[in-house]
């Protein structure tokens, strides 16, 4: 899946907040995780040069936390088609 520059998409306020890619009924568990794998290096890029990303390392790994959890509920592992999650 391409997901193009994020770190551009994610600074207009208009677009999902970590957790709310987590909670997207939308993608599969995989998917949330690669999205947020990405946003997590886009964000310590962002620090690395000293400017502001629009969040915080510590949201991106609670919005982790929370499709790992799902995962092992058995929630989010199927397609988006059967809107599980």
């Amino acid at each position: 899946m391409v997901f193009g520059n994020l770190e551009e998409e994610i600074m207009n306020r208009d677009n999902l907040t970590p957790m709310q890619i987590a909670q997207h009924s939308l993608f599969t568990a995989r998917e949330k995780l690669d999205l947020l794998q990405q946003l997590r290096a886009d964000a310590a890029g962002a620090a690395a040069e000293g400017r502001e990303f629009g969040f915080t390392a510590g949201e991106i790994d609670e919005a982790i936390a929370h499709v790992h959890r799902g995962v092992q509920d058995g929630v989010g592992t199927e397609t988006a088609f059967k809107g599980d999650y």
